[in-house]
């Protein structure tokens, strides 16, 4: 070594630094990647994403690889550093060497190459990689005598490693990931593909159009009010039923075979319409809406009425309905929409339905109601209340004033409601 001119051991001891640089940034960066979109790169053709993916696949050889060769690299530098002051400083060159090279080092080749492979993964990951790849080939025997004591020193620790590494994300992650896509989703699409998340932890319950709300035709009724009703129907299909609609439900009719009955005249009677109606098709309460969304796929049906398990009539629920669960409002609903149950007042104050949906006046005004109990704004309001109110009534749910504005069957038809602590709950109802 006393051979050796200065001016090499400083050209080698750089190279070495910059070497060790590549490494530590290599680890980084490829740790780094978005391996969902690795795996697209690649499936494109991408030659650098393509050999990531492959490292990347056994972890525990790349990272055998990248210390092996680093750590070969460190102790070279060190050893040349030594010499270098020991030349220039003497003794005393050794402890000057030491924390030259450790400051260099940490700075140059390590938190700087790495926070820079942080940043950029892409740049770095697939770059190095092709380099890698070759070194893993040329080393490969020695890699692996490595991993094997290493391993067997796990196994001798009692550290269990027949577990692998799942790389799938969970709901929440996977929510995470469509809020912070920014400009690369609409927002419209985003809205779309949380509602979809959302499905499963929204029941038939939620969303079904309630029993005293569903439209039908009873058969007892004289034949002209049930060719009105047949005109004028809203929907193409309704429900036919005798007397009660909770106890004798008989079918369900479309329209267009009624109106196709219409035309023999001699034989268009009551018979004939409920031969004519489709056998009803009946779904558990509770059950969640992306089952139930597979459950109108195989049994090809658009439309059910939801039972308890007493087999009572609680409400009916469309195929239209959970769709727009996902895509927002079609102009055919067969209930109002929560757009037509509210009204915002210049004082601040909205006018709510009895009838509007908790979990859309959540949605809405981005309230918190709580959506466990009632399903319905009256529902709420007569659990808090223990009792049907009187027009003027006032109560406080959640931080919010509710003012009974009309009251009639039973049931709160129409209520104001006011945030606390806004000037609008200074203005009398």
């Amino acid at each position: 070594m006393d051979s050796i001119p200065l001016s090499t051991l400083f050209i080698a001891l750089i190279v070495l630094l910059i070497c060790s640089a590549y490494f530590s940034g290599s680890e980084t960066g490829l740790l780094s990647l978005n391996r969902y979109r690795m795996r697209y790169l690649a499936g494109q053709g991408h030659s650098g994403a393509r050999k990531a993916e492959n490292l990347l696949k056994r972890t525990d050889t790349l990272l055998g690889l990248v210390l092996i060769f680093n750590n070969m690299v460190n102790i070279a530098a060190s050893a040349i550093s030594t010499i270098i002051g020991m030349r220039l400083f003497g003794d005393a060159g050794v402890a000057i060497a030491t924390g030259a090279l450790t400051f260099v080092m940490l700075v140059f080749s390590e938190i700087l190459p790495k926070t820079l492979a942080a940043m950029y993964p892409e740049k770095v990951g697939f770059t190095t990689s092709h380099l890698l790849t070759l070194l893993l080939k040329i080393s490969l025997p020695l890699v692996y005598f490595i991993n094997f004591f290493t391993k067997l020193l796990i196994k001798l620790l009692g550290i269990k490693t027949d577990h692998k590494a799942h790389h799938s994300i969970s709901q929440e992650e996977l929510r995470s990931i469509v809020h912070e896509s920014g400009k690369f989703i609409p927002s419209a699409h985003q809205d779309m593909l949380l509602s979809i998340l959302d499905l499963e932890q929204v029941t038939v319950d939620d969303i079904m159009v309630p029993r005293n709300d569903i439209g039908g035709i009873d058969l007892d009724d004289d034949w002209k009010a049930i060719m009105r009703q047949l005109n004028h129907a809203a929907h193409s299909r309704v429900v036919l039923y005798k007397g009660n609609m909770d106890e004798n439900v008989l079918g369900m009719l479309r329209v267009r075979e009624a109106y196709r009955l219409m035309l023999d005249k001699n034989e268009f009677n009551k018979e004939t319409l409920v031969r004519a109606a489709d056998e009803i098709y009946f779904i558990p309460e509770g059950t969640p809406l992306n089952t139930q969304l597979l459950n109108f796929k195989t049994n090809k049906e658009r439309i059910g009425l939801v039972v308890d398990e007493y087999g009572d009539l609680k409400g009916l629920i469309t195929l239209e309905d959970i769709l727009e669960e996902i895509v927002g409002e079609f102009t055919t609903s067969m209930t109002p929409s929560i757009e037509e149950e509210v009204s915002e007042q210049s004082d601040g104050s909205v006018l709510i339905d009895g009838q509007a949906n908790i979990r859309d006046l959540n949605k809405l005004f981005g309230w918190e109601l709580s959506t466990e109990g009632p399903r319905t704004f009256n529902g709420l309001i007569l659990e808090h209340l223990e009792e049907i109110p009187v027009a003027g009534t006032v109560c406080e749910i959640e931080g919010l004033l509710i003012t009974i504005i009309e009251v009639s069957d039973n049931m709160v038809k129409q209520a104001k409601v006011v945030r606390k602590g806004t000037s609008a709950e200074k203005i009398k109802t």
